[in-house]
């Protein structure tokens, strides 16, 4: 009987320890209010969100050097900032990848593609990797479009930057365009959620 008992009571912290873990690496969800951060851009400036004080909100895009798919996208995240920047929603990119697992992530080599392909926006490296578990985010790339109030900066769309990663001429909905042409009309973003394709972070 109290061999029983101790296997259930086990179980139970178990159980209760795999809640908490779920919950934990969840990160955001639409609504919530992400947290600032102060992160080394490729300028080997400190950069936070608190800097932007006339942004209308963020689109924050957790992407990366090697990628195939976060290479594909470069020049539409390029475009994305260049056409949203102006209006009030720059792109944050924060690289979230280990550089001693992806040596081709390191800091170094951020730079080098940075200016190699005119990243017209800021460029963080996510050291420490705590960052992108806040977040949430599981692929390179995997954006979060923040809207700021006074609440703080809202989620209020996170996933793909469109339909068709290998062929942008393709492309049918342009989620991120979407959700940010939607809140500079005060509207409700059309698809909140969506499923991020990419390469999986490396921790």
């Amino acid at each position: 009987m109290k061999t029983l008992k101790i296997t259930a009571v086990f179980a139970l912290v178990c159980l209760i320890s795999a809640f908490t873990l779920v919950k934990s690496d969840s990160g955001y969800q639409i609504g919530d209010v992400a947290t600032d951060f102060s992160l080394k851009n490729v300028n080997d400036k400190k950069v936070s969100l608190a800097d932007f004080k006339e942004a209308k909100g963020f689109i924050v895009i957790f992407t990366c050097n090697h990628c195939p798919y976060a290479k594909a996208y470069e020049d539409r995240i390029i475009a994305l900032d260049k056409k949203y920047k102006k209006l009030g929603y720059p792109v944050i990119a924060i690289n979230p990848n280990n550089p001693e697992v992806q040596p081709a992530d390191s800091f170094e080599l951020m730079k080098e593609r940075a200016k190699e392909k005119g990243f017209t926006f800021p460029y963080l490296f996510d050291e420490g990797q705590k960052i992108y578990p806040q977040y949430g985010a599981t692929k390179t790339p995997h954006v979060y479009v923040l809207q700021k109030t006074k609440a703080g900066n809202v989620v209020q769309y996170i996933g793909a930057i469109d339909d068709n990663y290998s062929d942008e001429e393709a492309v049918k909905t342009k989620y991120v365009e979407n959700a940010v042409d939607a809140l500079l009309k005060n509207q409700e973003v059309p698809v909140k959620t969506t499923k991020a394709i990419g390469c999986s972070i490396k921790a």
